[in-house]
């Protein structure tokens, strides 16, 4: 834990040295600012984790594949003590959004595959299958290109379709409320958001999340960034015995802690440990006036163990038209 904290600290540090370092250099006022647009938001960049619910204040059209490298921690602490775990999560995901017009668009949030590989077995099991569907629509209350800011509201709906066996399609659906804003400064960008998850049934928990993202634009091709996501439980989950294939169903039942951004156990025991805080550094490389593609290395800032992610490595793409 330390040793990650070290890095994510550093990472960190060095980026925003990167940034202070290229924000000392004179640039030519002849010349266009490197972040200039006609309409103001052109080299505005989506923030890369917390991609379920964390999204650009901005109503665009646009393709988002997505692949995540999730390791689990060795252990995780339950009401039954400490139990094993360890292993790897792999997600492909793709999102879109479609926009009807300057401030109303149709976003596509959550989907893809789900390929769970556990260290401890016959505990857990090797599973894969489909993710929920979630999708909704996006609002910009406030759109001022020429002061380089936004503010909008997202409401999307989970359906309860993906595979049990990756702990998805439980539930009768959620409802996600969403508040996103976004300040340019010429190479700086400064994005915000939080939100509530609302299941329409009591054998989910129902949760709250913030997430803060920082970047600056070096070149097209480095554009540093950090981000901090908080994910804190409201009200626990029912704690049904379910998802059959992993711990004999008894996740629900035992977990002291909830699933973050990705995932919903239903735990009766998670209010007992409710925060999971994640720190995240990473980088966007603009190839195109389109395209671009982004990273980020993420650890948890809360204990490990309080939790199912150890870190994660997120590759993703954005393809604007």
């Amino acid at each position: 834990m330390k040793n990650k904290l070290s890095i994510i600290t550093l990472g960190a540090c060095g980026l925003l040295a990167v940034a202070a370092q290229a924000g000392s250099v004179v640039y030519d006022t002849t010349q266009p600012s490197p972040t200039a647009s006609s309409d103001g938001f052109a080299q505005a960049r989506r923030p890369i984790s917390n991609p379920t619910l964390f999204d650009l204040a901005l109503p665009t059209t646009n393709v988002h594949p997505i692949f995540m490298y999730h390791n689990l921690p060795n252990q995780v602490n339950t009401t039954a003590g400490k139990v094993p775990m360890g292993g790897d999560v792999q997600v492909y995901a793709l999102q879109f959004e479609i926009a009807l017009n300057e401030r109303l668009s149709i976003v596509a949030t959550k989907d893809g595959y789900v390929d769970i590989n556990p260290d401890n077995k016959p505990l857990w099991s090797d599973e894969s299958g489909f993710a929920n569907l979630g999708a909704g629509l996006k609002y910009a209350f406030i759109l001022d290109p020429a002061s380089g800011t936004a503010l909008s509201g997202t409401m999307t709906f989970e359906l309860p379709t993906g595979n049990h066996d990756v702990f998805q399609g439980e539930g009768d659906g959620t409802v996600n409320l969403i508040l996103s804003g976004l300040k340019l400064i010429d190479q700086w960008q400064f994005a915000g958001g939080a939100g509530l998850h609302l299941p329409f049934s009591n054998q989910q928990s129902t949760s709250s999340w913030v997430s803060l993202h920082a970047s600056y634009e070096v070149c097209p091709l480095f554009i540093p960034l950090v981000e901090v996501n908080w994910f804190h439980v409201l009200d626990a989950g029912d704690g049904k015995n379910n998802f059959d294939k992993q711990a004999a169903g008894l996740v629900p039942v035992i977990a002291e802690f909830e699933g973050g951004d990705l995932l919903n156990f239903g735990a009766a025991n998670s209010t007992k440990k409710r925060d999971l805080v994640t720190a995240a550094v990473g980088f966007r490389s603009r190839i195109t006036e389109s395209i671009d593609l982004g990273f980020a290395y993420e650890v948890p800032l809360t204990n490990e163990e309080n939790g199912i992610i150890d870190d994660r490595f997120t590759f993703d793409l954005v393809w604007k038209f």
